[in-house]
C-alpha cells in the first residue's frame, strides 16, 4: 500500500462513523443527478466504488437496479451492511477492482476519486469492467472560483496555515480543470469522449452552527484533517476564526445553508 492510500485508508478507517452525522447532508444530494446522468434503471448491475455508508447503491436499488458497493475502508463497509442488510457490500481497491471484465451495466463513484492516489487507474479499472456501450458516472468537487464552501476553507488556510507540513502526496484537489481535460483522461483509459456529459451541480449545505464546519475538517475528514493536525494551537485558533467569519453571510434563521458545487460526469465505453 502507498504512503497516500495508507494515509487515506487509515483516515477513513478512524472517522467513518462520524461521516452519517457531519459529510451525509451534503454528499447525499449528488446522489440523485449522478443516477440520473449514468441513467441507471430497473435492471441494471451496478457497482458503487468507494460506496462508504451505501447511500448511492442504495439509491440505486430504488430504481430496480442491482447494487454492489465497494470501498477499502472495513469500517465503512460494516456501517453499510448494517444500514442496508439488503445490498452486497465487499472490502476492495477501486484501483484494481476484484471482477471479471464486462461485468456490469454501470459503475459509479460519487466523490470517491479523489481519496486515490491514481484516479486515472481507477476510470481504467471502471473501464474494464463495464460491458460495452455501458456507462460509468462519477462526481468531483468543482475548482474554488465555483465552489464557496471549498473557498470559505481554502482562503482560512492559505492565510493562516503553515502548508509545509509533512502529508503524502496525492492527486490534485480538483481532478481536472475544464471538460475538456476530463473527456480527454476518460478517452485515455477506454472511453467514448463524444458521449461524455458534464454537468455542475449546486446545493445548500445546512449546518447548525458557524463551528460546525471547523469541526467537521478537523475531527471527521482526513485530507485537510491531517493539514490541521500539523498546525500549531495559534494558527488552528486563527484559521477557526477566520471560517466562522466567513461563515456569516450563509447565516439564516435556523443555522447556515453554504453553497457547494461539484462536477456531475458521465461517459460510455467504446
Amino acid at each position: 500500500m502507498d504512503a497516500f492510500t495508507e494515509f487515506e485508508h487509515e483516515g477513513w478507517e478512524r472517522v467513518a462513523e462520524k461521516y452519517d452525522s457531519v459529510w451525509s447532508s451534503s454528499t447525499r444530494q449528488f446522489i440523485a443527478p449522478l443516477l440520473d446522468a449514468a441513467e441507471v434503471r430497473e435492471g441494471m448491475a451496478v457497482l458503487d466504488v468507494g460506496c462508504g455508508p451505501g447511500y448511492v447503491s442504495a439509491a440505486a436499488t430504488e430504481r430496480g437496479a442491482t447494487a454492489l458497493g465497494v470501498d477499502f475502508s472495513r469500517e465503512m463497509v460494516g456501517i453499510a451492511r448494517r444500514m442496508f442488510p439488503r445490498i452486497e457490500f465487499r472490502e476492495g481497491d477501486a484501483q484494481k477492482l476484484a471482477f471479471p471484465d464486462q461485468s456490469f451495466d454501470r459503475v459509479l463513484a460519487n466523490f470517491a476519486l479523489l481519496h486515490l492516489t491514481n484516479p486515472e487507474r481507477a476510470c481504467r479499472e471502471a473501464c474494464r469492467v463495464l460491458k460495452p456501450g455501458r456507462k460509468f458516472g462519477f462526481t468531483t468537487w468543482a475548482r474554488v472560483e465555483e465552489n464557496p464552501f471549498v473557498k470559505l476553507v481554502d482562503d482560512a488556510i492559505q492565510a493562516h496555515a503553515n502548508l509545509e507540513v509533512n502529508l503524502p502526496p496525492g492527486p490534485p484537489y480538483y481532478l481536472f480543470e475544464s471538460p475538456e481535460e476530463f473527456r480527454a483522461a476518460l478517452e485515455r483509459v477506454g472511453f467514448d469522449g463524444s458521449s461524455m456529459t458534464f454537468k455542475i451541480h449546486r446545493i445548500e449545505w445546512q449546518v447548525p452552527t458557524a463551528r460546525f464546519v471547523f469541526d467537521a475538517e478537523r475531527d471527521a475528514g482526513v485530507r485537510t484533517a491531517g493539514l490541521l493536525a500539523r498546525q500549531t494551537p495559534e494558527a488552528l485558533t486563527a484559521i477557526q476564526a477566520a471560517i466562522e467569519r466567513g461563515m456569516r453571510r450563509y447565516a439564516r434563521a435556523d443555522g447556515f445553508a453554504i453553497p457547494k458545487a461539484a462536477y456531475v460526469v458521465a461517459v460510455g465505453k467504446a
